[in-house]
Order: structure tokens, then C-alpha cells, then sequence
């Protein structure tokens, strides 16, 4: 069975492509981008599997 580990990032708007390329890099993958807590800003999940 695998299993995952799980990551939460905030994204800032003008950097987003730099920062989801460089979490990929990381063997990251990318599972949802949502509004953060305060309403402003971003939060991305992330999820690998573990070695």
C-alpha cells in the first residue's frame, strides 16, 4: 500500500510559477489551491509519496 506525506504552502500571486516548479522539483505534486485563512492570500496542498 503506499502512503503520502502532505505539505501546506502559502503561494504569493506574483511568484506562483517559481514556487509550484520549485516544490515539484522536490517530487511535490500539486493538489489544490485555495483561499488562505485570511482571505487574501493563497494556501496550496501538496502531496509525495513517502520514500
Amino acid at each position: 500500500m503506499k502512503k503520502w506525506e502532505y505539505l501546506t504552502a502559502p503561494v504569493l500571486i506574483h511568484s506562483t510559477k517559481m514556487i509550484l516548479d520549485n516544490f515539484g522539483a522536490d517530487g511535490w505534486e500539486l493538489v489544490q489551491i485555495v483561499p488562505g485563512p485570511d482571505g487574501q492570500g493563497l494556501v496550496a496542498y501538496f502531496k509525495r509519496e513517502k520514500a
